[in-house]
């Protein structure tokens, strides 16, 4: 099937009428998406910018960090464009995940789980990016002088969901064995 006929049936798809599907997992996104928005108030509120607040010493800090690049700070400092670049792309993993959503059925909790996650994820980031041009990062683990980049609900989130991706695509769903 080439190009053409899998976006004509993907189209068809779209417009056949609705089904039970696992556009419902929706709803853990936009809880995650609360949650982080919470969170990261909560530390722009009560946390002086790159200043360590100690949780568990010696492993753990609350440190408000501006990230203006994507994970580990990649493209940072590269002049503004990565914003827009960056929204772009959430936009558009958003998109072509809550589709896919759509089109898996509404118990195939391996394939839903982990999109809504990473739903969740880069739509909280998003939202920190369109209103304060970077995302608010304040989770700081470390071991000694070494800190794990600074992360937040979102990024937590986005990884699980890749993970599980990846994991859940090396074991098939097994069918229920038949009772007879």
């Amino acid at each position: 099937m080439g190009l053409r006929d899998s976006l004509a049936a993907v189209l068809r798809d779209l417009r056949s009428p609705p089904r039970p599907n696992a556009t419902t997992w929706l709803w853990l996104s936009l809880l995650l998406i609360v949650a982080d928005q919470a969170t990261k108030w909560l530390a722009v509120t009560h946390l002086e910018y790159l200043t360590p607040v100690p949780v568990i010493d010696g492993f753990w800090n609350w440190t408000l960090v501006h990230n203006y690049g994507a994970a580990f700070s990649f493209l940072s400092d590269a002049g503004g464009w990565q914003k827009w670049f960056f929204s772009g792309l959430a936009t558009l993993v958003s998109v072509a995940m809550a589709l896919w959503l759509r089109l898996t059925p509404r118990a195939d909790w391996r394939n839903a789980l982990p999109l809504a996650l990473v739903i969740a994820g880069a739509v909280g980031n998003l939202i920190d990016r369109l209103r304060f041009g970077y995302v608010v990062d304040f989770v700081d683990w470390y071991v000694g002088k070494h800190h794990w980049p600074a992360f937040n609900v979102a990024d937590s989130a986005i990884v699980v969901g890749a993970v599980l991706l990846v994991l859940f695509s090396f074991k098939p769903d097994t069918p229920a064995p038949k009772a007879g």
